[in-house]
C-alpha cells in the first residue's frame, strides 16, 4: 500500500486563484481582472506567504483573508483614483498596500514604494523584481525623499496622523493626497493633512461600511 503523501496545508491551491480572486471582486460589484493582471496578483501573493512564514509582513496570513483585506480593497482604490497617470507614492509601503496592486493595475502610473524597514523593503524589492512592475523601492523614510509626487497615498501606517502630517509636503502643487482609512478617522486626518487640501466626498472601500478611500487635492 502506498505511503500517503502529507500535505502542507500552508500551501494554497492556485488552479483556479483567478476565478476565486474575480468572485470576491464580484462580490463587490468590482469588475473582474484581465487573466495576466490576475496571474501577476497570483505570484504576489505566493512571495507574500513565502516571505510571511518567515517575517512579519501582515497579521493576515490565510489565502481568503489576503485576496478579501488586502487584494480586493486595494484593487478598488486603484480603480478609484483620482488620476490615471503620473507618480505615486505608497508613504509606508510596509508588505505593498495599496501601492503594487496600484502599480499592477495601472501601469501608466510611476509607483515609489517608500518603506524603512530592511525586511519589508528587501520584499518589495522581491516583489518588483518578480512581477517586473515600474516601481522604485526606496528604502528610508519617505520624509528624506526631497521630492514631490502626483499622488501620495497611505494605508496602516503607524501613528497615521503624523505620517498624514508628514505626506503632505510630499504632494506637489494640484496634486492628490490618497488615505484608505475607516469613516471615524477621515475627519481627523483631514485635519492633520492641513488646511492647503480640498477633499472630496469619501469613496466607500470593499471591506465594510467603515472602509473608506479619502482622496484630497492641494491647492496650486
Amino acid at each position: 500500500m502506498p505511503t500517503p503523501i502529507s500535505q502542507d496545508f500552508s500551501v494554497p491551491d492556485f488552479s483556479s486563484f483567478a476565478a476565486r480572486l474575480n468572485a470576491f471582486l464580484a462580490e463587490t460589484g468590482q469588475p473582474p481582472l484581465d487573466p495576466s493582471v490576475a496571474a501577476r496578483f497570483e505570484d504576489y501573493l505566493i512571495l507574500l506567504q513565502r516571505w510571511n512564514a518567515r517575517t512579519n509582513l501582515t497579521a493576515i496570513r490565510d489565502e481568503e483573508g489576503i485576496l478579501r483585506r488586502h487584494f480586493v480593497e486595494c484593487i478598488a482604490a486603484a480603480r478609484a483614483l483620482p488620476l490615471q497617470a503620473g507618480t505615486l507614492l505608497d508613504f509606508g509601503a510596509g508588505a505593498g498596500f495599496p501601492g503594487i496592486p496600484i502599480a499592477l493595475c495601472c501601469p501608466e502610473i510611476h509607483v515609489t514604494l517608500a518603506e524603512s524597514q530592511g525586511k519589508k523593503t528587501a520584499f518589495l524589492r522581491e516583489v518588483v523584481r518578480t512581477l517586473g512592475v515600474s516601481s522604485q523601492v526606496y528604502g528610508d523614510r519617505a520624509e528624506k525623499l526631497g521630492k514631490t509626487f502626483d499622488c501620495v497615498t497611505l494605508r496602516a501606517v503607524d501613528r497615521m496622523e503624523d505620517a498624514v502630517q508628514a505626506a503632505s509636503g510630499l504632494v506637489r502643487p494640484d496634486g492628490w493626497l490618497v488615505l484608505l482609512a475607516t469613516k471615524g478617522t477621515v475627519p481627523s486626518l483631514g485635519t492633520a493633512a492641513g488646511a492647503e487640501f480640498v477633499w472630496s466626498a469619501p469613496v466607500p472601500l470593499p471591506g465594510g461600511e467603515q472602509r473608506l478611500l479619502f482622496s484630497g487635492q492641494k491647492s496650486a
